[in-house]
């Protein structure tokens, strides 16, 4: 497969790493925080066969610059999407990816043909004050790195290295440690939160979670499908927060039925 890897300036003041493969209507991956664009790695090739397909790492992240200055995830989603000629594009976000790519939906809808949103967060949302994810609050507030990345494998991997696609996922996890407390803390959030705004999505929405990822995800899922119009939920078997990893064939499947 041959693929194009560029680098896009963006708002914090450095540069987005990005890859680009496939012909076809287009299509742009985002990852989760504390993950990078290897978390697309047994989806990529598949959706490239049918289409234009984008992934980067986040500001920060992987291989893209750490922020010198205040960023945007929304305005970094639009530079990669100027960058590569993309006036429109259906947006596949997993995690803190699905949040950036509803809040882009949002601001700029003509810009957006399809959502889905893979184990997703979305802005506004309440979190309970659960002890892991109290702990795993405090950790990043701290910015203690080590207690993050184990935290992250025991909440958000609970199925462990020996389940498929472990290994990967385990390094990524140290990889960005570091790099996730020195950057995320320079994030600028939208002026609105895209949880009291889900009615006024029209671009066709599938919703994904894994049925091991944590319960609040589910609740999430279940917020996005009820609010968003016309939107579709699937529930994918043994896979946790990592479903492009733990069910790489199932979602591929789900998406290229999807995507226009």
């Amino acid at each position: 497969m041959r693929t194009q890897q560029t680098r896009v300036p963006v708002s914090g003041g450095g540069s987005l790493w990005a890859e680009r493969a496939g012909e076809g209507t287009p299509v742009v991956l985002l990852h989760g925080a504390g993950m990078d664009s290897r978390l697309w790695d047994m989806v990529f090739p598949a959706l490239a066969g049918r289409h234009t397909v984008v992934r980067y790492d986040a500001c920060g992240l992987g291989r893209s610059t750490p922020p010198t200055e205040p960023f945007r995830d929304v305005a970094d989603l639009r530079a990669v999407l100027d960058h590569f000629g993309l006036d429109r594009a259906a947006l596949v976000g997993m995690s803190l990816g699905g949040e950036t790519a509803l809040d882009f939906t949002v601001a700029h809808p003509d810009r957006v043909a399809a959502l889905a949103l893979v184990g997703s967060s979305v802005s506004g949302h309440t979190w309970p004050e659960a002890p892991d994810l109290v702990a795993y609050g405090a950790a990043n507030r701290e910015r203690d790195a080590g207690r993050l990345a184990e935290l992250e494998l025991s909440i958000w991997a609970p199925m462990g290295v020996a389940a498929t696609g472990g290994e990967l996922i385990a390094t990524m996890i140290a990889d960005n440690a570091r790099r996730r407390v020195a950057g995320e803390h320079g994030a600028v959030h939208p002026d609105q939160d895209a949880v009291t705004l889900l009615g006024q999505v029209t671009a066709p929405t599938l919703v994904v979670h894994g049925d091991q990822d944590h319960p609040e995800i589910a609740a999430i899922a279940a917020r996005l499908v009820a609010g968003i119009p016309g939107a579709r939920g699937e529930v994918v078997p043994d896979a946790d927060h990592y479903l492009p990893l733990r069910g790489p064939e199932r979602l591929t499947d789900l998406l290229l039925a999807h995507l226009p």
